[in-house]
């Protein structure tokens, strides 16, 4: 398994393909660089939506008066993978993206699932205080082009298991070979 990660205080497994990268430019570049040798990607959360456009190479010193930030769009690393020219012909990596929203969770769900030519989306209520970020619990629904599941308050192990029994039916129905008429005579 390779894991591309950001600064974070989790270790992966011994084992693991561990790339750290400090920005999401190269986050991308990391990304991109292995995704034709894979069967899937999990993009497990956004890098950033926008990005300056110059950076400093230290801090930037207080002054008086207000400081402008150019920003600009980053680049969209789970909607860039869904155009790889190896999704058309062999579904292939299978692409799973989370989507954190605070209303109309399953809508936006389905919308970026189309946007970005994913095969899943875990989408999780934000809003909830029991579930996602800074606990121990999540409550999220699977919503994939032919059905949607929608997940009980559970263990985040537990999910993700739920989650890889989904990745599993993916990869079954993407390495399934087409089927051909027999002839007949």
């Amino acid at each position: 398994m390779t894991i591309v990660a950001g600064p974070t205080r989790h270790e992966p497994s011994t084992g693991d393909d561990l790339i750290r990268v400090r920005s999401a430019a190269e986050m991308h570049d990391a990304v991109m660089a292995r995704a034709g040798a894979v069967d899937v990607v999990i993009m497990a959360a956004a890098v950033a939506d926008y990005t300056p456009v110059e950076s400093e190479p230290q801090k930037i010193a207080k002054t008086e008066g207000p400081l402008l930030l150019t920003l600009t769009r980053t680049r969209d690393i789970l909607a860039e993978l869904g155009r790889l020219p190896s999704r058309e012909a062999a579904k292939r990596p299978v692409l799973v993206g989370f989507a954190a929203e605070t209303q109309d969770v399953v809508t936006r769900a389905r919308e970026k699932l189309a946007r970005k030519s994913v095969d899943l989306i875990v989408a999780n209520d934000v809003s909830r205080t029991d579930a996602g970020f800074d606990v121990d619990t999540n409550a999220v629904t699977l919503v994939s082009a032919d059905r949607t599941d929608e997940l009980p308050l559970l263990s985040k192990r537990e999910v993700a298991l739920h989650i890889l029994d989904r990745i599993e039916a993916l990869l079954d129905i993407a390495h399934r070979p087409a089927h051909t008429p027999e002839a007949t005579a």
